[in-house]
């Protein structure tokens, strides 16, 4: 197993692509971390459910808003597991609406958990790695980032396009240490969020995606295992597209 052994945090991983990706990297043998703010029992039970039942899986509910939290759940890690190998940001939140009914508290909570909750994590997660001399890390973007917001509103594309900065910053001030930093861009993939589409969207969304499809969650899964490899020991500061074919750069 390719990644046997290797300590893996993953945040906003009780469901959707972040449950996906923690899976994965289950599958593969890793040590993985699931952080979510979910409830304390929810996170409890994945315990108890394939392939987190192994042993391997620790859950950690902490706030990645909250500074304060996050160096308590990466100075846990440090402490149990003695290093970090890979970290992966998907914690995330939307908000629907648009530019004429977008509040500051959304603008403030979207900007809060997607922008300074990656932030955070990155800046804690840093200090482990260049201890360590080596390290991955993967930022779950989006489509929006390239095309902003359509049905969301303002400030989850400016969020996640600031990641993609974040991405590239980090990249190239943490290469020297060993560590890589790359990201993943999804689009209409099928989650909770999508299963709620109205039956009239969803088909003009497949439509514009030459694929015609909409993505799974262990395709983006996928994306995020093989950055995290080291097959892509020679690649930083990438944002990877996983959409059908949606955007093309």
């Amino acid at each position: 197993m390719e990644f046997e052994n290797r300590v893996v945090l993953v945040t906003g991983a009780a469901r959707g692509i972040g449950r996906a990706i923690a899976a994965a990297f289950a599958l593969e043998g890793a040590r993985v971390v699931v952080n979510d703010i979910c409830s304390e029992k929810s996170l409890a039970a994945m315990l108890h459910t394939p392939p987190f039942d192994n042993g391997r899986t620790r859950t950690m509910r902490v706030d990645i808003g909250d500074l304060a939290e996050v160096e308590r759940m990466f100075g846990e890690v440090e402490s149990v597991e003695n290093r970090l190998d890979i970290l992966v940001n998907n914690a995330g939140i939307i908000r629907r609406g648009s530019v004429e009914t977008v509040t500051e508290q959304e603008w403030d909570d979207v900007i809060r958990v997607n922008l300074k909750g990656t932030f955070n994590c990155l800046t804690v997660a840093a200090r482990m790695m260049i201890r360590q001399g080596h390290g991955k890390m993967i930022n779950i973007s989006s489509v929006a980032a390239k095309l902003g917001d359509i049905t969301s509103a303002p400030g989850y594309g400016p969020s996640k396009a600031a990641i993609d900065a974040l991405t590239k910053t980090f990249a190239r001030q943490l290469a020297s240490h060993g560590i890589t930093v790359n990201g993943v861009a999804p689009h209409a993939i099928e989650t909770e969020m999508s299963a709620e589409w109205p039956e009239e969207k969803r088909r003009a969304i497949v439509d514009a995606i030459p694929l015609k499809r909409l993505g799974r969650p262990e395709e983006v899964a996928g994306a995020a295992l093989f950055l995290a490899s080291d097959k892509a020991d020679f690649i930083t500061g990438e944002i990877i597209d996983v959409n059908g074919g949606f955007l093309m750069d």
